[in-house]
């Protein structure tokens, strides 16, 4: 165990180097940090520890899925599939499709054609469910109610399934919007079946992340209504400039076919607007809707509102457009950030809203201090009274194996919380455990009788297995935590899991590595303990 290459002394020590490298920033302005961030590689990390919301204080903000709007959705999707169904079929209905408020009834008079009709609908009857969503069934209740009507009505575990779906893409796009408007290091994430909780460090002004959050984004492409058209198949919907237009209801292109939107200045007026492109789809309908309707305005409706009508000039067939209507750049931005991210499946509504100061976390700061410098210094006081220069040694593997949780923290992006304080004293504790593993085997192996160099060898072999078989345990337990909790309980995991892997490298490999210098150097006839 003696025979140390030089090669590995220096790997434990640029090792060190680097860690201490790692957690400079944190100790730094952010402004300072941000100055010579820019001068260096991409892959040099260089970056502050992220202090979670209990600690640099921030919002908090529980917004609710409007499940009734899904709802009501999924009917008027239903109410389409079925009209697609019987247009397939080419079944002549009577009185349209009728919608309920979780179904659809659609009437055929003709007993041999509603037999036909049956038999189509019932593939829209889909399985639901299975091991991941934990409920299964059916889509949809078809009934002939027996007076000539056909009933189809959406299951409860259509419904659930559908918000639960809802929430999850809800999730995804309030994460890309939170992004895209430069917060970072937001918590977002699934509270019960129609709730989302987000939490945002460092912020204080909730107003413009609710006006971001609290917009659906539905982006439509419709034709203003001609004179002529049936009152059924029209839409009359406000302006934001003021009063209101007839549209059609059809919408000619969707703003799910967007892949970008970037805000700008309008070329000949100077004001602030927003160039948008498709995908391939979408361009080739855009294209085509264009092509086909030249001289007709073309309404821009956002959320139910329209933004702006111009008239098609000529065919527009680059597959990009703009999108002016008297915007700030502010709003510009904001816009383009929203389309960017892509609309919410529903509307959400802010159930919970409240603040944390930066005070209340600087006094979590400093009673975390607090509490890691009294345990760290009764650890250190304990180990040099025990084990004499051994102890000095478990010491100096302490303070490397808290340099290392805190930059494995930094190096891998994770939030600082202050159950992520907890942890880490918690694992100053557990990390001096294999080195009092070690060095009572090597004080039980030293009563045998054995010499110096033989009891250390002993003593680090025959220890290793109840390490690494006690570290594991632990390991698995914080492992568990991190998967099925969330908030403080994963960030106490991570600083735990984190803390083990350090402890189980410093104890073994650089305790080892210090007394065999030590051994080499003193030549020590008994042993210090």
């Amino acid at each position: 165990m003696f025979r140390l290459a030089p090669w590995k002394v220096f790997s434990v020590l640029a090792l060190v180097f680097c860690a201490a490298f790692v957690i400079v920033p944190s100790f730094l302005p952010a402004d300072v940090v941000t100055a010579v961030e820019s001068h260096l590689p991409n892959f040099v990390p260089f970056r502050q520890i992220v202090l979670g919301l209990d600690l640099q204080g921030g919002a908090h903000i529980l917004m609710e899925v409007d499940s009734a709007s899904v709802v009501k959705a999924q009917v008027e999707q239903l109410r389409d599939d079925v009209r697609g169904k019987m247009r397939e079929g080419k079944i002549s209905i009577s009185g349209g499709i009728a919608t309920q408020p979780r179904g659809v009834v659609v009437r055929i008079a003709d007993p041999a054609e509603r037999a036909r009709a049956l038999t189509l609908l019932a593939s829209l009857n889909q399985n639901l469910g299975g091991a991941l969503t934990g409920a299964t069934g059916r889509s949809l209740d078809i009934s002939d109610t027996g007076d000539g009507a056909i009933q189809l009505q959406l299951t409860e575990v259509a419904t659930t399934d559908r918000v639960r779906r809802a929430v999850a893409q809800s999730i995804e796009v309030l994460n890309r919007r939170l992004n895209g408007s430069g917060t970072k290091e937001t918590n977002v994430q699934r509270e019960g079946l129609d709730r989302i909780l987000i939490e945002i460090p460092g912020l204080q002004d909730t107003t413009k992340i609710k006006d971001l959050l609290g917009q659906t984004a539905k982006l439509e492409f419709r034709l203003v209504a001609d004179p002529g058209d049936p009152p059924s198949e029209v839409d009359t919907l406000p302006q934001v400039q003021g009063g209101t237009l007839p549209v059609q209801k059809r919408v000619m292109v969707e703003g799910e076919d967007l892949t970008d939107a970037q805000p700008s200045f309008d070329s000949r007026s100077g004001e602030p607007d927003v160039n948008f492109r498709f995908n391939l789809r979408g361009g080739q309908r855009f294209g085509q809707v264009t092509a086909e309707n030249v001289g007709k305005l073309f309404a821009i409706v956002l959320d139910g509102k329209i933004i702006s009508a111009p008239r098609i000039q000529s065919p527009i067939t680059g597959g990009s457009g703009q999108i002016t209507g008297n915007f700030t750049v502010e709003q510009a931005d904001n816009l383009a950030v929203l389309l960017r991210s892509g609309a919410l499946p529903a509307k959400l509504t802010v159930v919970e809203e409240r603040t944390v100061g930066p005070g209340l976390g600087q006094d979590s700061i400093d009673a975390g201090k607090r509490a890691a410098l009294v345990g760290g210094a009764l650890v250190i006081v304990y180990m040099l009274a025990t084990y004499g220069i051994f102890g000095v040694f478990a010491d100096i593997a302490l303070a490397v194996h808290i340099l290392f949780i805190f930059a494995s923290m930094a190096l891998l992006g994770a939030t600082l919380t202050l159950p992520g304080i907890a942890g880490i004293v918690f694992t100053i504790g557990m990390a001096v455990d294999s080195n009092v593993l070690i060095y009572e085997r090597i004080r039980e192996e030293g009563h045998l009788g054995r010499s110096v160099i033989s009891a250390l060898d002993a003593g680090f072999k025959r220890a290793f297995a109840t390490i690494i078989d006690s570290n594991v345990t632990m390991f698995v337990a914080a492992v568990i935590l991190y998967l099925f909790g969330s908030g403080p309980v994963r960030g106490f995991a991570v600083s735990l899991g984190l803390g083990i892997l350090t402890s189980v490298i410093t104890a073994v490999t650089m305790t080892r590595m210090m007394i065999a210098l030590w051994y080499r150097n003193r030549r020590p006839s008994v042993l210090p303990i």
